[in-house]
């Protein structure tokens, strides 16, 4: 049996870049998803098609009880072996004096409450002092966590920085457990998301200020998460590995 990858927010950008890549890397693969249960679906069909297995699950990350009804459909599919913390949202471009507190809530309640929610409930299962066999978890930050975000989205490039405090405690906590924890940190990359918060071209009209020229492909920031995944970063944990173009 191929060791089981849930990658949330897996239907689309890097989640799905993931997702597809882990397939051809000897994973299967669960797919969550919060809405789009087409994209997530589709994402599942590539999956299938190299021969790994693989299934869509909905669930609103935010939310405590549809985390714990995630495992349990994972738990029903194999033993999980890898965690991939990529769900996230921006709350869309703000300055920090004109943020709506809803909008601040349900940016920290998807980056941070619900990304430790899902570390939590793997670490129940991957780490060897719960019956595990051990395995990975990488989160999702950006390079908004040292950059700061400021006049877009400052309250985004927070949540980052919370979850690079947590990646780099939750490598500790477990280390000995048979758990790496890591966590890729990616610059501008050419994904929906920037169409998600008002500014579909924010990738091209940023590039110059990239010393590489360019935005990020998904497929690239899936390379660098399955290299942590895997056997060859067998002695890398608590890192923070900055994915961003040289900028």
């Amino acid at each position: 049996m191929n060791p089981v990858l849930l990658v949330t927010g897996g239907g689309r950008g890097i989640g799905a870049a993931v997702a597809r890549l882990a397939s051809r890397r000897g994973f299967d693969v669960v797919v969550n998803y919060r809405v789009d249960e087409r994209a997530a679906l589709n994402v599942v069909e590539d999956v299938r098609r190299t021969g790994a297995r693989g299934i869509a699950v909905q669930a609103d990350i935010s939310d405590e009880r549809a985390v714990l009804k995630m495992f349990e459909a994972v738990d029903q599919f194999g033993q999980l072996g890898a965690l991939v913390n990529n769900a996230g949202i921006s709350g869309g471009f703000s300055r920090v004096a004109d943020l709506e507190s809803k909008v601040l809530g349900e940016v920290l309640g998807v980056n941070v409450y619900g990304a430790i929610l899902c570390a939590r409930e793997a670490v129940r299962r991957i780490s060897t002092q719960w019956g595990g066999d051990g395995g990975a978890i990488v989160n999702l930050s950006s390079l908004a966590a040292r950059i700061g975000g400021a006049g877009e989205w400052v309250h985004y490039a927070a949540t980052k920085g919370a979850l690079e405090s947590f990646t780099v405690g939750l490598a500790r906590e477990v280390a000995a457990e048979g758990i790496r924890v890591n966590a890729v940190a990616p610059g501008i990359v050419d994904t929906e998301m920037h169409a998600a918060a008002g500014d579909p071209h924010r990738p091209q009209r940023l590039a110059n200020a990239i010393p590489m020229g360019r935005a990020a492909t998904a497929n690239e920031i899936a390379e660098t998460i399955l290299w942590l995944l895997s056997p060859a970063a067998s002695y890398v944990t608590g890192a923070i590995v900055e994915a961003g173009g040289g900028r």
